[in-house]
Formats: C-alpha cells, structure tokens, sequence
C-alpha cells in the first residue's frame, strides 16, 4: 500500500439553515445533506480517486450506516480488511450550518473501539493520522517509525504530546487549533515536527520545512457553501504530494486546491474527482504542480 489512513467514521447530516431556533423551537432547513464522512475516511476517499492504493483501520457498528461505509471504500479500492465491525452503532456528526458560522454534535459510537494492526501499518510508505486517541497516537506513530514509514498527523482539536510531536514528520493544523496550542503563528518555527504547514483563516497556508526555511503558500479563492471535509481534501492533497516526492510548497498547493473544489459543494465527499479531472482544474488555474517535483 501507498498509505494507510486511521481514524474515524462517521455518518453525516448536515442542515443548511436561515437561522438558528432558539431555546425550544423547532425551525425548517433550507437544505440537507446526508452521507459518509469522519476526517480520515475523507482524507482516504480523496487518495483512492487520485491513484494510490490506501489501507484503512478504524471501526463501524453493525448497521446499515456501517455496511454503507464498507461497501463504498470496497468500490472505491480503500482495503477495508482492518475496518472491525462492532456491536456499537456506527459514529454519527450532525452539522447546522447557517453562513459563516457552523456547530457540529459528535457521537463517536464505533469509533472507538479501532485497533492497531503493526504488520498491516507496516504495509505502507505512508501513515496518516487524524483523530484518534492519544494513546493509539503514539502506539501507531512508533510502529510507523519502526518500519520506516513516514507520518503526518491532523490532530484537529485533540492534544499533540511532546513526545508524538517530535516523531512525526509532518504535522498539520488549521490556524485557530494552532494558535490555542502554541499560542500564535511566529512559534512554527519552534515546533518540534519535521514539517508544519498550518492553513490560514485568510486563505493559503504558513509552512516550516525540514530545513527551517519558513514560507506561505497562496490560497484559491473560492465562494464557500461548506467548509465540511475541506481541512481533510487539504490532508489528501499534502499526502499525494508527499508520497509522490513533490516539493512541500507543491504538495501544499495541491492541498489547497482540493480544499478549494469541497468548500464549493455540501457535504466532506462531494467534491471529490478522479486525479485527471483535478489535473485539468490544476492546469486551468495555472498550478503548475502536476510533472513537477
């Protein structure tokens, strides 16, 4: 395998709405979304359309939620033999999203009852972490380090120990969890990753290299109707990069433009095209990221 991704899935319903109720009132969406979802089943998706050959490790329930997830990785070529199946219901997100501003409820149901697999991991050149426990954080990245793969890692609000921080090669963040853990955007030189790129609220992303060199990459701009799943097509495009042994500031600029297909359109996987397809749009947009390295 390319890459194994591990975290969660989850089943996503989304509401599109003019407001907000208020305490005990019950208001009509303008529009609603249902489909599969969780960060690192989005992230697996996007890779799958563009070519590589991706693991998964996570859990569902043993519902019809569940099936559903199975049945498309197994369409879309994601291995699924390390997804368990559980008698807990399959995670569920549920999203109210009214313009700017976007409140999200969690059930993490199967989700955690993932388990590590080291010989499967060991698999891959590429491991990809998002939300997950701690715990099997650190489990998961020594044995990636044990077996010489390398390991980004998009915690999303979850904690980044110290000794997670150092191991990992490339770590990614979105400016708001950036800031609340180091406290402001000059401490990326500080981190101790190989790589941070952090995506900035004004569009574009702020990268520190392996060799300390500091740089922004420029974001697309685009009119946003979901911000759902973005920050996932952003990890696809960073890791495709990754493993293809592009450029960091050319991997990041592929980041941005799957983030910038997905905020167009409702739902984490709505967006998502085959690698031709998102080579025209790159080509189109003046990129330059496909051939080069």
């Amino acid at each position: 395998m390319d890459v194994v991704c591990m975290g969660n899935l989850n089943y996503d319903i989304t509401f599109i709405l003019d407001r907000f109720p208020e305490f005990h009132e019950k208001v009509n969406a303008r529009s609603a979304y249902f489909g599969l979802g969780g960060s690192a089943g989005n992230t697996a998706t996007w890779l799958a359309h563009l070519g590589l050959r991706v693991g998964f490790i996570g859990a569902v329930g043993n519902d019809d939620f569940g099936r559903l997830h199975i049945e498309f990785f197994r369409r879309i070529g994601v291995d699924t033999s390390r997804v368990r199946v559980v008698e807990v219901p399959t995670g569920i997100a549920v999203m109210l999203i009214h313009g700017e501003d976007k409140r999200i409820v969690k059930f993490p149901g199967a989700n955690v009852f993932k388990e590590l697999d080291e010989a499967y991991i060991a698999q891959a050149r590429h491991l990809h972490l998002s939300s997950n426990p701690v715990e099997l954080v650190r489990r998961a990245v020594a044995i990636a380090k044990r077996h010489g793969l390398t390991v980004s890692f998009d915690p999303g609000e979850m904690e980044v120990p110290e000794d997670v921080e150092a191991k990992l090669d490339y770590l990614i963040m979105n400016e708001d969890e950036f800031r609340r853990k180091y406290g402001g955007l000059g401490a990326v030189k500080d981190v101790k990753a190989k790589n941070v790129v952090v995506t900035l609220n004004g569009g574009g992303a702020l990268v520190r290299d392996s060799a300390g060199r500091v740089f922004e990459v420029k974001g697309l701009s685009a009119r946003v109707v979901d911000s759902t799943g973005a920050g996932d097509a952003f990890d696809a495009g960073l890791v495709y990069g990754i493993v293809k042994g592009w450029s960091l500031e050319n991997a990041t600029k592929l980041g941005m433009l799957l983030a910038y297909l997905t905020v167009q359109k409702v739902g984490a996987r709505s967006a998502v095209i085959p690698l031709e397809d998102v080579k025209r749009i790159a080509e189109r947009l003046s990129l330059g990221i496909f051939g080069e390295t």
